[in-house]
């Protein structure tokens, strides 16, 4: 068995994870060893049965309860009657797996991408597929016709890298994905989501839409990222990007101070489960609104919203850049062209225009955002767009 890290109970505790070297399954201690629900128990049977089906090999667990020890029996004695050149195989190509997951790890590459790259190696072995031999690889994935050439190009660059580790040339193949703009909901959809949402769930969604920070960022924000005062979070980056400090407004002030202080995170839930939720609401909400484009809308839509909504505003591309934290300005030009394409017909480039004479005038349309444009004669004129 291998350390994994550690795994964050909703308490806010930490327990050890670890990870089987023979067949990458993961657990916690408390989930195995100190489980007396004998609801948990039978889980965990047939998390390490269906391991047992997909994965055949010989093992031996240590364990207290009889049942258990009887279930595992069973396996044992299933997977004896298999072929022996098979099992040897299956072992060995699993050992091969586990190495170069612990060759990612000692790489620093994140855990949720070490996850995504045993994912699909493992749903290669679940389809009987001999990851020693890149030609059965490569049959493997031709035969996926309901797969995209983007699902495709993803599986062939993780075979690619494992195949590197081994020191296993082949000739990959060539997969070129489409490429598609993203949706853009509208702002009234995008408000229309976010007010029939959940207390925790719409402070989350609100983050997303003012700061366009990706999901994980924003799940990780702890109440110290948060200035009430200045009104100004700071984004922890992830995949590479540049960390920012960005405006809030009042609302989602008042929204974040709202939210329970239990732990230092201000959204305390896994990300898994922010995600599970929103698709569950984002579906009861699409049906309330009869609006189908509501289902349309996933985390990253958000993203995507804010880099366009902030190039037409502002037509500064480096400004969006800044804002989203790209590293590269390839990763944002293409804002360039989702703006022009929605905007080219529209009438937002038509204004609301303010006049202000006193102070306390000034200071109401800056706060409901307008902007100022010039100042004549003792008048200051601010404008918004429509």
């Amino acid at each position: 068995m291998y350390k994994d890290g550690f795994r964050r109970l909703a308490s806010g505790d930490e327990v050890q994870r670890w990870l089987c070297r023979n067949c990458g399954y993961r657990f916690s201690e408390t989930s195995w060893n100190n489980s007396e629900d004998s609801q948990n128990v039978q889980k965990i049977q047939r998390q390490i049965l269906n391991c047992a089906d997909a994965l055949p090999y010989n093992r031996q667990v240590s364990v207290t309860q009889s049942k258990e020890a009887k279930n595992l029996a069973e396996v044992e004695s299933r997977n004896e009657k298999q072929a022996a050149g098979a099992t040897v195989q299956a072992a060995d190509i699993k050992g091969k797996i586990i190495e170069f997951l612990w060759h990612l790890k000692k790489q620093g590459l994140a855990e949720i991408s070490i996850k995504g790259y045993r994912d699909r190696l493992l749903q290669m072995v679940k389809n009987k597929v001999n990851l020693l031999d890149p030609e059965a690889v490569k049959e493997f994935l031709a035969k996926q016709s309901s797969w995209s050439n983007r699902t495709k190009m993803i599986d062939t660059t993780i075979y690619d890298h494992f195949l590197k580790v081994l020191k296993i040339s082949w000739d990959p193949p060539i997969y070129k994905p489409e490429r598609k703009l993203p949706f853009i909901p509208t702002e009234q959809e995008i408000d229309q989501l976010i007010a029939a949402a959940g207390k925790k769930l719409a402070t989350f969604l609100q983050v997303l839409k003012e700061t366009g920070a990706r999901c994980g960022e924003a799940a990780r924000l702890e109440w110290t990222d948060i200035d009430f005062e200045r009104k100004t979070t700071h984004i922890t980056p992830e995949k590479g990007s540049n960390p920012r400090i960005l405006p809030i407004s009042a609302k989602l002030t008042i929204m974040l101070q709202n939210l329970p202080k239990k732990s230092e995170r201000v959204f305390p839930a896994t990300l898994n489960a922010i995600k599970s939720n929103f698709f569950l609401q984002r579906r009861t909400i699409a049906r309330k609104m009869g609006n189908p484009r509501l289902l349309k809308i996933h985390l990253h839509t958000f993203r995507h919203f804010k880099g366009t909504t902030e190039y037409h505003k502002t037509k500064d591309i480096i400004h969006v850049q800044q804002i989203l934290g790209h590293q590269d300005i390839k990763s944002t030009m293409m804002y360039i062209q989702i703006e022009q394409a929605l905007f080219q017909n529209s009438m937002d480039d038509e204004f609301h225009v303010k006049v202000a004479k006193t102070e306390e005038e000034i200071k109401g349309l800056l706060e409901i955002g307008y902007e100022f444009i010039l100042q004549k004669d003792g008048l200051a004129y601010f404008r918004k767009r429509k």
